[in-house]
């Protein structure tokens, strides 16, 4: 059998705060982590307060179930392919967030109108495809949106956010943000007409935070 109980417990903490973050509902949403051979991921329908590290699932990256006593996912076609395709992801995060799927539900990328964006997505949140639940399709839109740019957050048509990082707790940020930054341009387009930042102080700001801000190892 195999173990990566760490990274079970891991997993286990970061589903509780995506939970208490308020981004996810009864048993939506999910998080993964790559481990070797594969991921692990959210159960499907499991509700948060059931949540253990036994819980977790483990998948290959053709998102075939390896070890585990619960379904995977409804998603994890899409964490595979993911996975499969961006060998530097080692997390995905997808949650039904309120502000950020009010900006997939109208149709619209979130615009680089605040220093919060430009320092954690380099620029506007991408707006991805439209994609049905089941198979690889999820995947793919991600794939192809987030390929060569910045953002580590899409939010696809009519769904939702995924999130993707090195790891499965900085993808969990990047969702966290998405939601945080979402509110705060939906308000700002009641107030008025915000401009977005021009691209000089993006890069500028995307290279601070990404590289000096915080405390150094």
């Amino acid at each position: 059998m195999t173990n990566f109980q760490v990274e079970r417990e891991e997993l286990t903490r970061l589903h509780q705060q995506l939970w208490d973050a308020g981004l996810v509902v009864w048993s939506g949403g999910n998080i993964s982590q790559r481990v070797a051979g594969g991921f692990l991921i959210k159960p499907s329908g499991l509700q948060y307060d059931q949540l253990t590290p036994d819980s977790m699932v483990y998948c290959d990256l053709e998102g075939n179930l390896i070890e585990g006593k619960h379904s995977p996912s409804s998603d994890t076609a899409a964490h595979a392919y993911v996975y499969k395709n961006m060998p530097e992801v080692g997390g995905v995060v997808h949650t039904h967030s309120n502000y950020a799927c009010g900006f997939a539900a109208a149709e619209k990328p979130i615009p680089c109108i605040l220093t919060a964006i430009a320092d954690e997505f380099g620029g506007d949140i991408p707006l991805g495809p439209f994609a049905i639940i089941g198979d690889d399709s999820i995947g793919r839109g991600i794939v192809e949106t987030l390929s060569g740019h910045r953002s580590k957050a899409v939010l696809m048509r009519q769904h939702g956010v995924f999130t993707i990082g090195g790891n499965a707790k900085s993808a969990l940020k990047a969702a966290i943000m998405c939601e945080d930054v979402a509110k705060s341009a939906h308000l700002a387009h009641q107030l008025g007409d915000p401009k977005p930042i021009a691209q000089h102080f993006v890069d500028s700001l995307f290279d601070r935070y990404q590289n000096v801000y915080g405390q150094k190892k």
